[in-house]
């Protein structure tokens, strides 16, 4: 019979060191877990006390473990790993990098977010288009990956056309000018008509991601934003590979059926080590002109879907016509004024302040071994707090 205390270390299996890519219970970043009734502590060990994705961690061990319907109570208690653990954890962490992800062309300080989705028809490419500009306002550089290979429309949605140019036999993105900030985009969509069937599968689709991702100019970026195919299919399970500090943003509209549905892109994330961010709920409550509101497609299913994963709610998006109708005409709402930008405005705020915000261009990791490193160097011993 499974005890309270492996169901607890059952949930941590979720919680995932996007900087190591794998689960803090396989890194042995959990030395002890309590159980006292309803009472959950838990001793989380970091690599360095000054690691920047401290808070992150603490707030992803809270919401697994309140998933647990039994649960009354949670405390966290971070400390740092001692000399023998720090070895095992970045061996482990040398191991991996040796066998995943080859060089891309995407920064290493860029936070890289895929939106995702169980199935179409969500607004997951709305979504990923006016998140993008919504963190542009904020003065960020934001590429956007379409990864949508056969459906492709984030050209449309912001209203940009062109051909892609070469230089130095990689692929330059198209660049859009948001306020202060900065949109760099790549996309079927200037390689291919807009009506034209792209009838690729397998290897052949794989390739095509993996060369907007490393066949590219990218430059400096702040976040790349992937917006992926719906589903759980070739491109999801590539781009585990490509990029394994990929993290997930779920999209879901608020019925049940669709919120099971979005749970299986979340699974397949974790499968493959990728941390899911956190759920935006897309098609929410609709407001008539006379202030009434109507949940014309249920309500609720954004905030059950991110309690069953244990992440947070990021946003709602209310069901509007002017967020299709600027779609259409290339103008993203976020950019303009009234509602939805404000939405969206918040939404991005979330994503830049709690959910994914950018790390120091120095990580824990980083900073550890370089400190090594220098000891080895000097013939010294290094005091690592």
């Amino acid at each position: 019979m499974t005890s309270r205390r492996d169901e607890v270390r059952d949930r941590l299996r979720h919680v995932i060191d996007p900087e190591l890519g794998d689960t803090i219970v396989d890194l042995g970043m959990v030395p002890s877990i309590a159980v006292h009734g309803g009472a959950v502590v838990v001793d989380v060990a970091l690599t360095i006390a000054a690691c920047p994705l401290r808070t992150q961690i603490e707030q992803d061990v809270r919401g697994q473990i309140a998933t647990l319907d039994w649960v009354e109570s949670v405390e966290v208690r971070v400390a740092t790993m001692d000399a023998e653990a720090r070895a095992a954890v970045m061996a482990r962490a040398r191991w991996k990098a040796r066998e995943d992800a080859p060089e891309t062309a995407v920064p290493a300080t860029a936070r890289v977010l895929a939106v995702a989705s169980g199935k179409g028809g969500v607004g997951k490419s709305s979504i990923t288009v006016n998140l993008a500009v919504a963190l542009a306002q904020r003065g960020l550089t934001v590429g956007i990956l379409d990864a949508d290979i056969w459906g492709f429309s984030v050209p449309r949605l912001l209203g940009m056309e062109g051909d892609v140019e070469a230089r130095a036999g990689k692929m330059v993105p198209l660049e859009k000018k948001v306020g202060t900030g900065l949109v760099r985009v790549l996309s079927m969509g200037f390689l291919a008509g807009e009506e034209q069937a792209i009838m690729w599968r397998g290897l052949v689709l794989n390739r095509a991601v993996q060369q907007f991702l490393q066949d590219a100019h990218w430059g400096e970026l702040d976040y790349l934003l992937i917006d992926l195919p719906p589903g759980t299919g070739d491109v999801q399970m590539g781009l585990a590979r490509l990029l394994p500090r990929t993290e997930m943003l779920v999209v879901t509209t608020p019925p049940v059926a669709a919120q099971k549905v979005a749970a299986r892109a979340a699974d397949m994330a974790r499968k493959g080590y990728l941390r899911v961010a956190g759920v935006i709920e897309n098609m929410s409550d609709f407001t008539c002109e006379h202030g009434t509101r109507y949940a014309l497609f249920g309500s609720g299913g954004g905030a059950r879907l991110a309690h069953s994963l244990g992440v947070p709610l990021i946003g709602s998006i209310p069901l509007h016509p002017d967020l299709a109708a600027a779609g259409d005409a290339g103008t993203p709402v976020a950019g303009g004024p009234g509602e939805l930008a404000a939405v969206f405005a918040e939404v991005a705020r979330v994503v830049a302040e709690e959910v994914a915000p950018l790390l120091e261009a120095q990580s824990c990791s980083a900073r550890l071994i370089e400190r090594v490193e220098a000891a080895v160097a000097d013939g010294e011993t290094v005091q690592v707090d």
